[in-house]
């Protein structure tokens, strides 16, 4: 598929990563020639320098025979320009847009064939829906909603103290005591799709799937469970920060906002009515001391540095916070950061980006594309959610009988709001909602793209 990305920043340089790995014909539009040079050193992508939203650009960008523009430039109105320039250059466009301003937020949803827009993301706002579950579930440290929020996939971390350790996966059931699966583990810096034998280790990274009936008995039986959370902190004040404080207030929790600029401070003390805004900087040790750290449920660091956010999340950490959540702009160093007591990393961007892989994959799948798309395991591993549809091969075969590819697991089975983790003996009918896991080296764009 030939496709324009407008905007060479994080979204962007994260986009051209997967969407080449999946063989895209790409063209990459920035301002910046520095910029397209370290894209183009990486990936294998076209570049074109200038402005996006230019029409001459665009048509020297191959705008004409395109079939997909992402605008991600760190400007709403630029991105939205782009999007309606190319579409009038071609009517058979589809047109993603990063939109960020809260403010734009209804109009641009409303308003979405009058600016030609196919999509909008809001990596804010989407990280915001995954810090609000996180500490609704205290425990885990990544959490990956399927099947309507019927499922999730959630990450733990296997600490030196825990049952688990030197428990082989035959035997798990006898410790966790619920209907589990475990779809991948990240060990090393590599992620291992587990048998029977595999037995537990401490500082793996697991990830489980689980129906959200069983999730709490699972962090109970693990002796992980924390209490409920009632008052959070924090620290930046960013639009992430005002989307999580509205998520956050609606629930019934307090929220206390630290934020360095005054003029910042003014803004979110008039858009959040019931949270509590305190002018500061968090990297000061003694404004943390002296607005009660050690008192708060969850401490959630959110400002635009991540070297800000690490050190305050291990401090929180010193002080006896039990749930910690960091934001992070990159995870390129993750195994430096597992090495680190900073709680649930998130990262915005990849979010995204996920949204728009799963659009892009859906464009080329008309029939049978993937409902949802996350990646797991630092991007090593995907999970997959479909929709089983007549073309569906296997059809009420039990998956003991059905012959899959390699690295491949089918790790929740829901049908009629009934949600399954399936067995040898379970099999998924047309109709069916199912989530499948598998490594970076299998890419799954139709179900039938799974078996042997």
């Amino acid at each position: 598929m030939k496709i324009l990305i407008a905007g060479g920043g994080k979204v962007g340089d994260t986009l051209a990563r997967q969407l080449s790995a999946e063989g895209h014909d790409l063209t990459l539009i920035d301002c910046n020639a520095s910029v397209l040079e370290s894209i183009m050193d990486k990936y294998d992508v076209m570049a074109i320098q200038g402005n996006c939203a230019v029409k001459d650009v665009l048509i020297e960008a191959g705008v004409e025979d395109a079939e997909l523009l992402i605008a991600v430039t760190a400007t709403d109105e630029l991105n939205l320009l782009c999007c309606m320039t190319a579409h009038g250059i071609n009517k058979n466009l589809h047109t993603i847009a990063r939109i960020r301003n809260p403010e734009y937020r209804k109009q641009f949803y409303d308003m979405r064939d009058t600016f030609a827009l196919s999509m909008t993301v809001n990596p804010e706002s989407q990280a915001a829906e995954e810090i609000d579950r996180l500490i609704k579930y205290p425990g885990f440290l990544k959490l990956d909603t399927f099947a309507r929020g019927r499922v999730e996939i959630v990450e733990l971390k296997i600490t030196s103290d825990s049952k688990l350790v030197g428990t082989k996966l035959s035997n798990m059931y006898s410790t966790v005591k619920s209907k589990i699966l475990v779809c991948a583990v990240l060990r090393g810096g590599e992620v291992i799709m587990p048998d029977g034998n595999f037995e537990f280790k401490a500082d793996d990274r697991v990830f489980v799937t689980a129906s959200k009936n069983n999730l709490a008995g699972l962090l109970e039986n693990l002796g992980i469970i924390s209490k409920k959370v009632k008052r959070v902190l924090i620290c930046g004040g960013g639009k992430l920060s005002y989307y999580l404080a509205g998520r956050l207030e609606n629930s019934g929790i307090s929220v206390k906002i630290i934020e360095k600029n005054s003029a910042r401070c003014e803004e979110l003390a008039q858009q959040l009515e019931n949270s509590t805004i305190v002018l500061g900087d968090v990297s000061n040790r003694s404004l943390l001391e002296s607005e009660g750290i050690s008192n708060y449920d969850a401490v959630v660091s959110l400002t635009g540095m991540d070297e800000v956010n690490i050190m305050t999340s291990l401090y929180s950490h010193i002080s006896g916070v039990r749930h910690v959540i960091t934001k992070m702009s990159r995870v390129d160093n993750s195994s430096f950061l597992d090495s680190l007591p900073i709680g649930s990393v998130v990262c915005p961007k990849e979010l995204c980006c996920n949204n728009i892989v799963r659009y892009v994959r859906a464009m080329g799948n008309q029939t049978g594309a993937a409902v949802a798309v996350h990646f797991i395991a630092d991007g090593m591993a995907e999970a997959v959610e479909f929709i089983a549809d007549e073309s569906v091969k296997n059809c009420g075969v039990p998956l003991k009988d059905v012959k899959l590819k390699p690295n491949i697991l089918v790790s929740c089975i829901t049908r009629g709001g009934r949600t399954e983790i399936p067995d040898g003996n379970s099999s998924f009918e047309v109709g069916d909602t199912v989530v499948v896991v598998t490594n970076s080296n299998n890419t799954v764009y139709k179900l039938n793209d799974i078996f042997e």
